[in-house]
């Protein structure tokens, strides 16, 4: 199994209020993903986080193999939540892929 873990860092130019609204699309979006995507196990968005992260939040995503986090890269569903949802209100992307 393979272990994809993204952490992220919106925009500074965000309020409060559309912070938790941005995060909560991002989570709503991703965590949709789930059956959708041929080898994709399990997909959980964290938007809790403490005053001394330095990310907004992160995507923690198992899959059943390399080939199949490959598909999800360029799966017609993942790709619609990543440019509608993801990518217009992040600053920074952080990857750490790892086989378990």
């Amino acid at each position: 199994m393979v272990k994809h873990i993204i952490l992220w860092t919106l925009k500074d130019e965000y309020s409060k209020e559309e912070r938790e609204e941005i995060k909560a699309g991002i989570k709503e979006g991703l965590e949709g993903l789930k059956g959708q995507i041929p080898g994709l196990l399990d997909i959980q968005v964290n938007t809790g986080r403490l005053e001394s992260s330095n990310a907004d939040l992160m995507l923690d995503s198992t899959f059943e193999d390399e080939a199949a986090l490959k598909g999800y890269s360029t799966h017609p569903a993942h790709v619609a939540v990543a440019n509608g949802r993801v990518r217009p209100y992040t600053k920074t992307r952080s990857c750490l892929d790892f086989e378990i």
